[in-house]
């Protein structure tokens, strides 16, 4: 499952309004300290929809170099029955400042037979951002990268909660964004873009949410390939409630399943 964290992930990319210049600050106005959200994930198999794991997304106030920050935490867990078949272990770990600059970025990722880390350090010298990056694969050698921008980069966490933050709401269907990604062995823009507002029911529940849908696209063979749609809470939450993904295997989708700690109350319920 290559793009279970860009799902998960990217999915709230939903509202973010434009490329951004360094320095990299930004307004929260859509979570705090103690944010946890739940996800089931689920696996076409065979035209049979099967529950194959979950995933968690937690925020805390913490420090970073002895400055307050928030850490955000990832963990993506198959479950037994999907072990058979593909293992999967994922934890994200971001921490940005206060003001959502990013700061720091690891994943650990165990998929099939192959285990996978990436590092990135951001720094802003002179206006600019500047990225030092980490990225290995199994006991291959490690690979060390340097990137520098004008513009502000992001790895799929702090662009998760920077994007939450922005209004959408000047949005038309087919509207399209672009932003820089670190992913640990490179920085490249990805492509973002605006499908329109739907109802969306959660699987095995009542609950009905109004939501901003978007797709995003990442370029192979130099054309345009549509990795995930995502449903994000049209409120000030701006949660992800669901995501379709486009895996090289099959599809998988995920559904929120529970959540506490909301810094805005939920007002994108149609239905419970």
């Amino acid at each position: 499952m290559k793009h279970l964290r860009i799902l998960i992930l990217t999915m709230v990319l939903s509202s973010i309004a434009g490329l951004v210049r360094a320095q990299c600050s930004a307004s929260n106005t859509a979570f705090q300290n103690g944010e946890t959200l739940v996800f089931d994930l689920y696996f076409n198999w065979k035209f049979i929809w099967i529950k194959v794991g979950n995933a968690t997304w937690s925020v805390s106030q913490t420090q970073y170099n002895g400055n307050p920050a928030y850490r955000t935490r990832l963990i993506t867990r198959g479950s037994e029955r999907a072990d058979k078949y593909f293992v999967m272990r994922d934890t994200l770990t971001a921490y940005t400042s206060l003001n959502l600059s990013p700061l720091y970025y690891e994943k650990n990722a165990k998929e099939g037979g192959q285990y996978r880390r990436e590092r990135v350090w951001y720094t802003y010298p002179n206006g600019q951002c500047h990225l030092k990056m980490f990225y290995k694969r199994d006991d291959k050698p490690a690979n060390w990268k340097q990137f520098q921008s004008k513009y502000c980069a992001f790895d799929m966490v702090s662009m998760m909660l920077r994007a939450r933050s922005f209004n959408p709401d000047n949005y038309s269907p087919g509207h399209r964004q672009k932003f820089l990604m670190a992913e640990g062995k490179r920085a490249e823009w990805k492509t973002l873009v605006y499908r329109g507002k739907e109802n969306v029911k959660m699987e095995g529940r009542t609950t009905t949410y109004r939501c901003l849908v978007f797709d995003y696209l990442e370029k192979e063979d130099g054309k345009e390939k549509r990795i995930v749609t995502f449903y994000v809470t049209d409120d000030a939450n701006h949660l992800p409630v669901r995501l379709d993904m486009y895996l090289n295997f099959g599809t998988a989708k995920a559904f929120l399943s529970g959540c506490r700690g909301l810094r805005n109350p939920m007002g994108a319920v149609v239905k419970n």
